[in-house]
């Protein structure tokens, strides 16, 4: 983000100073001339035009929310906006179908879950993608889940697992569109079948971001590359 050096995963966390806030963080990613952004800053401006757009998009369809969410001038390929873009698209379309009754405020708790969870680099040093527990908090918002509860907290758990499961299969190198598009589609199938809610489904979806990749594409072993 300042100037354009490929960056280093850390091991161990060692203590860095945002270069834009000036911040002190313990942070796993940084860059080798000593740059180092810490995660409030790198999805500032990004993060309020996402929630903004969840808030007021008429949609009904999760893709199409996404899609749009994707085109933000600026968003990294990678990061952790992915996952408020699976979550927000997510329980937008659910509000905008209308069978439920989801309010601003319930995508407002949505993106609060979600930011407790998702963090850059912890799909690496932990193995959870922050997508999971971002379409975990739309379950659980709708139905209303905490812990102790019984249906409610299975239902959710059910989710996450169901989209960890998905975007494990699509790992090698990491790849947040991937995960977003595979994570809705399960969600929606399980929507359905959970809950009864019907959202619209994807099958044509293409990514055109190969060069962007900083890790290297994954190329033909992706289901949303061009020709797969």
């Amino acid at each position: 983000m300042i100037c354009g050096s490929i960056l280093e995963y850390l091991a161990q966390s060692q203590v860095a100073t945002c270069s834009y806030c000036g911040a002190k963080d313990s942070g796993h990613i940084i860059c080798p001339n000593g740059h180092y952004v810490c995660d409030a800053c790198h999805n500032r401006d990004a993060m309020t035009i996402i929630e903004d757009m969840a808030r007021t998009t008429t949609s009904k369809d999760p893709f199409e929310i996404a899609e749009l969410m994707l085109g933000i001038p600026g968003l990294p390929m990678l990061g952790c906006q992915h996952a408020h873009i699976a979550g927000g698209a997510f329980i937008a379309s659910i509000k905008n179908e209308g069978s439920r009754s989801v309010t601003n405020d319930d995508i407002d708790e949505v993106f609060k879950r979600t930011a407790k969870q998702a963090h850059g680099g912890y799909c690496g040093l932990t193995g959870v993608c922050g997508i999971a527990p971002a379409i975990g908090a739309c379950f659980s918002v709708l139905t209303g889940a905490r812990c102790g509860t019984d249906k409610e907290q299975r239902i959710t758990m059910e989710a996450v697992t169901r989209v960890s499961r998905v975007i494990t299969d699509l790992t090698g190198p990491s790849c947040c569109r991937a995960y977003i598009w595979k994570s809705l589609e399960v969600a929606v199938v399980y929507l359905k079948e959970s809950l009864g809610v019907m959202l619209p489904t994807r099958s044509d979806i293409q990514c055109y971001s190969s060069a962007r990749h900083p890790h290297g594409c994954r190329e033909a072993d992706c289901p949303y590359y061009p020709g797969s």
